[in-house]
C-alpha cells in the first residue's frame, strides 16, 4: 500500500544544505500498525509529512496504492489527503466554539456531503471512539483525552484507508495515552485500517506490530515487537464502504493515470 523508495529531504539554510531524509526505504502493507520512532532530529516528522502528502522529497519515490505521489498536482495531493489520509496530531485542532459533533464533521462540509449523511456518519464515528455520550459538548468541556478521542473520530469520518498520528499521545497523561493507543490499536485489528504512528515514547510503538527506528535521517532499524498488547474493548463498527461514489470514482480516475488535473 505504501512504497518508500531512497526518500531523501533536504532543506535549505541560505547557502547551507541541510538533510532531513537521506535514503530511506521501506514497505508498509494494507492493514498493518507501524510505528515509527526516533529522537528529536532524526527525520521521522519530515518523513510522516512526507507520506501525509504534506511535503514533497527532494528525490526518491513515494507510492501510495500503486499511484506516485510525486507526480501528483495539488489538487490531486489535496484529494488524496482527503479521500485516504486521516490525521491525528499531539494537539487536537478542534474549534473552540463549535461541538464535538460539528468538528468531526468539518471533513464531510468540504467534501460537500449532503448535511443528513454528514451527521449520521459523525455520530457513528464518535459513537465508535466512545464519545456517543458527548457529542453536544464544546472542547472546553472535555478532557485532553476526550478531545482527542474526538479528533480520532474527525479523523475516521471520511473513512479513510491510512490513519496518519504523530505524537497522539504527547499531551495526555500515562493512564489517557494507554487508553488513546488501545483504541488505534482497536481500530487497526478490528476495522483493518492502516495505522502509521509517529512517536518518541516506547510504551506507545509497543502498541504498533512493527517498529520503524530513525536516526540523523536514516532508517537504522525494522522490526517486530515478540509481544503485542492486548486488543481493549469492543469490536468498533465501519463507519461506511471505503472510497465508494464520488469519492471513489476520484480516486479510481487518478490510479487511471489522471495525475495532473
Amino acid at each position: 500500500m505504501i512504497e518508500v523508495t531512497n526518500i531523501s529531504k533536504v532543506y535549505q539554510m541560505g547557502t547551507l544544505e541541510v538533510p532531513a531524509l537521506r535514503g530511506v526505504s521501506f514497505t508498509i502493507r494494507q492493514g498493518e500498525f507501524v510505528a515509527i520512532m526516533g529522537p528529536s532530529g532524526s527525520g521521522k516528522s519530515t518523513l510522516m509529512n512526507v507520506l501525509g502528502c504534506l511535503d514533497t522529497p527532494t528525490s526518491g519515490t513515494y507510492l501510495l496504492d500503486g499511484i506516485s505521489v510525486g507526480e501528483l498536482s495539488d489538487g490531486n495531493l489535496a484529494s488524496i489527503r482527503s479521500l485516504k489520509l486521516g490525521f491525528v496530531f499531539q494537539q487536537y485542532h478542534l474549534l473552540p466554539r463549535q461541538t464535538a459533533l460539528f468538528n468531526v464533521q468539518l471533513p464531510l462540509l468540504y467534501r460537500g456531503v449532503a448535511g443528513r449523511i454528514r451527521e449520521q456518519r459523525s455520530r457513528t464515528a464518535l459513537t465508535i471512539v466512545g464519545m456517543a455520550d458527548r457529542m453536544s459538548h464544546l472542547p472546553n468541556e472535555l478532557s485532553g483525552g476526550q478531545q482527542q478521542r474526538v479528533a480520532i473520530a474527525r479523523a475516521l469520518v471520511g473513512s479513510p484507508s491510512v490513519i496518519l498520528a504523530d505524537e497522539p499521545t504527547g499531551a495526555l497523561d500515562t493512564h489517557t495515552s494507554e487508553e488513546i493507543m488501545a483504541l488505534l490499536q482497536r481500530l487497526n485489528r478490528e476495522q483493518g485500517l492502516t495505522v502509521v504512528l509517529v512517536t518518541h515514547n516506547p510504551e506507545a510503538a509497543a502498541y504498533a506490530a512493527r517498529i520503524l527506528t530513525m536516526r540523523d535521517g536514516l532508517l537504522v532499524s525494522d522490526e517486530t515487537p515478540n509481544q503485542q498488547l492486548p486488543s481493549i474493548g469492543h469490536p468498533v463498527p465501519m463507519v461506511q464502504d471505503r472510497q465508494d461514489g464520488q469519492d471513489g470514482a476520484r480516486w479510481r480516475e487518478m490510479a487511471q493515470g489522471g495525475t495532473n488535473q
